[in-house]
């Protein structure tokens, strides 16, 4: 399995200050908050990781040869996810 950076995900995450290694750590390590069955070209994920204590979330696609694509990284506000980042406020 190989993973995959998108170019808006590179860009983003070079904006917000986010290494590969902190993302795959998310992957590795992270859980599945939300899951996006009819994304196209692949069915995607929202994951929550952490880094140093901080919350990262990641979007990412799997591949029919189960690499993983990330999509888009970011670290989740905290006015608009609830106290542990699984579950916007509404």
């Amino acid at each position: 399995m190989a993973i995959l950076y998108s170019s808006h995900a590179l860009k983003r995450m070079f904006q917000r200050g986010l290494s590969t290694a902190t993302i795959e750590q998310a992957l590795q390590s992270g859980q599945v908050i939300a899951s996006y069955p009819d994304d196209q070209p692949y069915p995607s994920r929202l994951m929550l990781g952490w880094s140093d204590k901080a919350p990262i979330h990641v979007v990412a696609a799997t591949t029919e040869t189960n690499d993983t694509v990330v999509i888009t990284a970011y670290i989740p506000d905290a006015s608009v996810w609830d106290g542990t980042f699984t579950r916007k406020l509404t």
